[in-house]
């Protein structure tokens, strides 16, 4: 009897082992994964090259790994388990009071100043006034919401080095001081699921530049707004912490809607919509892509009824929540995302006849990003 009992945790792991097994092969195979926000590893090519040379394998292990029976209740697991035994953060996304899911810190060790310094070259070689808008990170701003333990937000730092870098060649729009008093009073800037700024944050930094350009930003009166519940984010899909409530999403609509067009350009391919909003992403977990449909090499949004500057704006995704604003006040907006656009951004310069170069970037992505490098 006692030798029985001495196997059966033995046999329980293996029944465990079979089982899974037998799920894996059973269980279909989703392509995406709505609560990761990502495309999961397809089976791999199974040829002799593709064994030889290991690739198999490797691709082999992402496949199981991305289809592993109840992966996301492993995650979750792991993600809580980390939290009970002190390790907030472990997996880069602090689980924050008030229902904030924050990212850790950027390193010392990147490329503010190296970004800084591509910025005010570019300047001086086409000769056009450039406007600098960084948005501060989530942990530097809400820092009240924050675990006991963690790791120092640099914001002020990488400040310091953009202006410092910038000099003359470029208007510094610093946000941070109004960013902190708005939060203070209690007004959401960020999401609690995401990483980028919420409509009110994006409208809050589109009056600072607005107010740095000299130019009238349009009243919070002259916008009607819609909120959709239901909202997942980036931090979340990454965090594990599947039992954080979803975030809200709002659209600030004007008259100014009626005379936009946008148009989406991918390589040779350009097409174009009459709304800045694509209310099919209200559908999905991640709402964000409801503003100018998301990421893209090229969107150009005219306001047909404006008199206001040409604009080209290098930028990330913090831009896509304020275009509908800056839409309030400028001619043209051609934005540009480094990621997707390999072209020259100087001769698209010369053929759009720009009045201003903005540029407008997430101090994350600003101080990690390797694509602003070919910026020419």
């Amino acid at each position: 009897m006692k030798s029985k009992i001495k196997l059966l945790p033995m046999v329980v792991f293996l029944l465990f082992i079979y089982v899974l097994a037998v799920l894996f092969i059973a269980l279909p195979k989703k392509d995406y994964s709505s609560s990761e926000k990502r495309y999961l590893a397809k089976f791999p090519k199974t040829n002799f090259e593709t064994i030889t040379n290991g690739k198999f394998e490797k691709e082999y292990e992402d496949f199981v790994a991305d289809h592993f029976p109840f992966r996301n209740t492993w995650i979750g697991i792991n993600a809580y388990s980390n939290l009970l035994v002190g390790n907030n953060g472990n997996d880069g996304i602090y689980n924050c009071s008030d229902g904030y899911l924050i990212n850790e810190p950027v390193s010392n060790d990147n490329r503010a100043e190296v970004n800084a310094s591509v910025l005010a070259d570019f300047a001086k070689s086409v000769k056009l006034p450039m406007t600098v808008m960084i948005a501060p990170s989530t942990g530097y701003i809400m820092d009240n919401v924050l675990p006991m333990n963690h790791r120092p937000y640099i914001d002020d730092k990488l400040y310091e080095q953009i202006v410092s870098t910038l000099g003359d060649s470029a208007q510094f729009v610093d946000i941070r001081a109004k960013f902190k008093s708005e939060a203070k009073n209690g007004t959401q800037l960020y999401y609690k699921t995401d990483h980028h700024w919420t409509t009110p944050g994006a409208y809050t930094a589109y009056t600072s530049l607005c107010d740095a350009l000299g130019l009238t930003a349009a009243d919070k009166s002259s916008f009607k707004v819609e909120k959709h519940s239901g909202f997942y984010g980036t931090t979340y899909s990454g965090s594990g912490f599947w039992f954080t409530p979803a975030d809200s999403i709002e659209l600030w609509k004007s008259d100014t809607d009626k005379h936009i067009s946008l148009t989406i350009t991918e390589g040779d391919k350009s097409e174009k919509y009459s709304s800045m909003y694509f209310k099919k992403h209200l559908k999905e977990d991640d709402k964000y892509p409801v503003f100018v449909d998301g990421n893209h090499a090229v969107e150009t949004i005219v306001n047909r009824e404006s008199d206001g500057e040409r604009v080209l704006v290098l930028k990330d995704s913090f831009c896509h929540s304020i275009a509908p604003f800056l839409a309030e006040n400028f001619r043209k907006i051609t934005m540009v995302d480094m990621r997707y656009y390999k072209n020259s951004i100087s001769e698209m310069v010369k053929k759009g006849n720009y009045d201003r170069v903005l540029v407008i970037y997430g101090i994350d992505n600003f101080a990690t990003d390797t694509d602003l490098a070919w910026l020419s």
